[in-house]
């Protein structure tokens, strides 16, 4: 059985492997989330943040509000582990984290790190919720209904709640 902070780094790791990820703002475009890039280092981990390079016409630069508030969804690519995160959504385009999460494939989409359309965006997570998911996810539910039980009851040790 994993606890929270297991399920949490887990997450992590997923991540770094698979950084693709479906971002959006609250109230705006009627909630729609568009695919992504997640950027980050270790230290971006601890601190409940994520980095999303774009160009300043694109759709999230130009739908960001007043209030910033941002959700993005998460699929791991084994489809073992899903997440829903929620927090602040900001451009943020200080030069040290250019410089920090630059790299080349980031490096094709612009003509360097002054181009004038890069945007970066900053993702503080307040809170995520993130389940893990196997074999026995699938079939525990029916196993518990055929028993009498109720489906969800013993798959509360494959979800965490966590405050970033």
């Amino acid at each position: 059985m994993a606890d929270d902070r297991e399920i949490e780094d887990k997450f992590w790791r997923e991540l770094d492997g698979s950084p693709f990820m479906m971002l959006g703002i609250e109230g705006e475009r009627d909630g729609a989330t568009q695919p992504m890039t997640a950027n980050f280092e270790e230290q971006d981990c601890s601190a409940g943040r994520l980095w999303f390079f774009t160009a300043n016409d694109h759709d999230l630069p130009r739908a960001l509000g007043q209030s910033g508030r941002a959700i993005a969804a998460y699929s791991a690519k084994g489809h073992d582990l899903f997440a829903s995160l929620r927090g602040t959504l900001c451009v943020d385009n200080d030069r040290t984290a250019i410089d920090r999460l630059w790299n080349p494939v980031i490096a094709q989409w612009y003509d360097g790190k002054d181009d004038p359309k890069l945007v970066l965006l900053r993702f503080e997570v307040d809170d995520a919720k993130i389940w893990l998911s196997d074999v026995e996810g699938f079939v525990r539910p029916a196993l518990n209904k055929l028993l009498g039980r109720k489906p969800e009851e013993k798959i509360d040790d494959k979800v965490a709640e966590v405050s970033l």
